[in-house]
């Protein structure tokens, strides 16, 4: 397309209505014969796409340019995305490997602070596959918690975050035990070597439309990826076994983590009993639950994640968590809600365990034999 034909897109509108055109057509995923068709699932779907909506506008309008990087949210407590995990904050940044990059912050009391340089992108092709990481346990770390990262292609002395020719993101992962008791770290990131153009900081006319496209795409192909993924799960509903670590690893994941992933589904008088036997003497877990869109459940007002920090352990050490519609009762600490939903998407991690995943138990039992003590 020229320059003339780009401005004209612009100045006439054409650009505008094809990106809402575009969003229209994302709705189709929400029918897709997979998906629960009752109104109060297809309402959390059409929430979830305002919230894809928004997400996608922050990275590729307002944070998209990796010359001018900046730090925002993809997953928030109002933007959710990929069974996002609860004990988590999120950030995420724009960055080229072209370039390089110094992040400087404060560790806070955050217990494990992650950053992933990642290549691919899921407005193309789904994937946002590892290419460098660093954490908290690894770098230098000031006695006043400050610290200071260089983020390159080239191998760099320090606190060094890798980075390909190809790459294209940072995330970031600040995990909790309990988040109400710690000081979230803190950080910025700069380039390093933006070049000399004093107008790029401004709003590029030309790059406008192909931003809003990348934006659709992310709508469009972030919500069928993660409904392909529940596809899959339901082919072992009610159990937790070892994801595909590749395909996390792919999808953005955190190299430190082991992913156990599956689909519950409940009917009214059902529970889910969860168990471990043990708990590995290294790293740290959690298990949430989400909806079908894989969005995590409303963590705010409702327990529906444990982890090793707040659960409660039986005498000989094992663990014994219970999904169910309505309390169990005092006898059942690690209750789980499901805050009105019947089913959903379900993850269990294994935190920097070094390679030691006990495997996860599941069954599904009458809520009123665990009450009476028959199970």
């Amino acid at each position: 397309m020229s320059q003339a034909e780009q401005e004209r897109r612009i100045v006439d509108g054409s650009a505008w209505r094809d990106f809402c055109r575009a969003l229209e057509r994302a709705g189709e995923t929400l029918l897709r014969p997979s998906t629960p068709a009752t109104p109060f699932d297809r309402a959390e779907g059409i929430r979830y796409l305002t919230r894809l909506v928004r997400a996608s506008l922050e990275s590729q309008i307002e944070s998209g340019d990796p010359r001018h990087p900046r730090f925002y949210q993809l997953s928030n407590e109002t933007i959710k995305i990929g069974n996002d995990n609860p004990d988590n904050i999120y950030h995420n940044c724009n960055v080229s490997g072209r370039h390089d990059y110094r992040i400087r912050g404060n560790l806070g009391t955050v217990p494990y602070l992650s950053f992933g340089t990642k290549a691919g992108s899921y407005d193309r092709d789904g994937e946002m596959w590892p290419t460098g990481q660093i954490d908290s346990r690894k770098m230098h770390v000031e006695p006043n918690g400050d610290f200071e990262i260089l983020v390159s292609a080239k191998e760099q002395p320090g606190n060094w975050l890798p980075m390909l020719p190809e790459s294209e993101m940072i995330i970031v992962r600040q995990t909790f035990n309990v988040r109400a008791d710690e000081t979230p770290a803190r950080y910025d990131i700069e380039c390093l070597d933006p070049g000399d153009d004093a107008r790029a900081d401004r709003l590029d006319p030309l790059a406008l439309e192909p931003a809003l496209e990348r934006a659709a795409n992310f709508v469009t192909r972030t919500s069928n990826l993660f409904i392909d993924w529940m596809e899959d799960y339901e082919r072992h509903v009610n159990e937790l076994p070892s994801d595909d670590q590749e395909r996390c690893q792919r999808a953005g994941g955190d190299a430190n983590i082991h992913y156990l992933q599956s689909y519950w589904r409940l009917g009214p008088e059902e529970a889910l009993l969860v168990e471990a036997d043990r708990i590995p003497a290294k790293g740290t877990w959690n298990l949430q639950l989400s909806n079908f869109w894989m969005e995590s459940l409303d963590y705010l007002r409702h327990r529906i994640h444990v982890n090793k920090a707040t659960a409660h352990y039986e005498p000989d050490g094992g663990l014994r968590i219970v999904i169910a519609h309505d309390d169990p009762g005092p006898g059942f600490p690690n209750w789980l809600e499901t805050c009105g939903h019947d089913c959903g998407g379900m993850l269990f991690r294994w935190i920097e365990s070094e390679g030691d995943h006990p495997p996860v138990r599941c069954r599904v039992v009458k809520l009123a034999d665990l009450r009476a003590g028959a199970v």
